[in-house]
């Protein structure tokens, strides 16, 4: 048999294919994005999305599609400092240059702060212990054209004291139903590790850590804090609402743009 000949039985393998095995490279990273300008971070059939053009930013780099997990699937209009996605991508570059290269093709309103090689089995979801998100309300009577992309303008002042009791009554495992939907499956039961709210100067920002979300559940939680917040509604009765078998809270679902996934935590 010749060298260059391939033994009976055996496949050929093109230098192409061990060359992209050799080179595959199992990433986690870090994003950043204002949400303004697009319909949610999961692809969409119309719409641009955070993964679409984390997706095409790849693709232009790498020559090869590659598919992208995030952590959550923030809405339309949320926006995030701590977004952790992971995706396998060729590369026989250092990794320092792809996140260079998708920071200068990807638009200016979506960011790659921090990447590395994932641990084995890193899951960006399923690994997941909690999540961080913060809800920022601007409280004055003049609106703020600075603040407005990234915080919901209330014209009456509200008393953050009383909204910080009112999230203590979520910290725990409950069934949040009142509060929001399922992304998948039926249970609606979460665990709160962590609720609060605190004034930073005009401000007044919500925070709240779960292990997961239910889909509007942190809007909702706000628009009845809100109210707490107004006066309207004691917090006996906030906490009580987390005893509904329904979904018709007294408050309306707070903006989108005042939402921010702020961290993803890990084991």
């Amino acid at each position: 048999m010749k060298a260059d000949e391939t033994p009976a039985g055996v496949t050929p393998t093109r230098a192409s294919d061990q060359r992209r095995r050799s080179d595959e490279h199992r990433l986690m990273a870090i994003v950043e994005y204002d949400g303004s300008e697009y319909v949610g971070f999961q692809v969409q059939n119309s719409g641009r999305t955070i993964q679409g053009e984390i997706e095409r930013a790849l693709a232009e780099i790498t020559q090869h599609e590659t598919r992208i997990v995030g952590a959550g699937r923030t809405d339309s209009g949320v926006h995030a400092k701590g977004q952790v996605i992971h995706f396998t991508v060729a590369w026989n570059h250092p990794l320092s240059d792809l996140q260079r290269a998708l920071n200068a093709v990807l638009p200016r309103d979506i960011a790659i702060v921090k990447s590395r090689e994932a641990a084995s089995g890193f899951h960006a979801r399923y690994s997941a212990r909690s999540r961080e998100y913060r809800y920022t309300i601007l409280d004055r009577t003049v609106r703020s054209p600075i603040a407005n992309r990234y915080a919901h303008h209330c014209t009456k002042p509200l008393d953050e004291h009383l909204m910080d009791r009112a999230c203590a009554c979520l910290v725990g495992t409950h069934d949040f139903l009142p509060f929001g939907w399922p992304p998948r499956g039926d249970s609606t039961v979460r665990t709160v590790l962590r609720a609060s709210c605190a004034r930073s100067d005009e401000s007044v920002l919500i925070d709240i850590e779960a292990n997961a979300f239910l889909r509007r559940m942190v809007r909702r939680i706000v628009g009845n804090l809100m109210l707490v917040g107004l006066g309207d509604l004691s917090v006996e009765a906030f906490g009580s609402l987390l005893s509904l078998g329904h979904r018709r809270t007294p408050g309306t679902q707070a903006p989108a743009k005042g939402l921010c996934l702020m961290k993803v935590n890990y084991n």
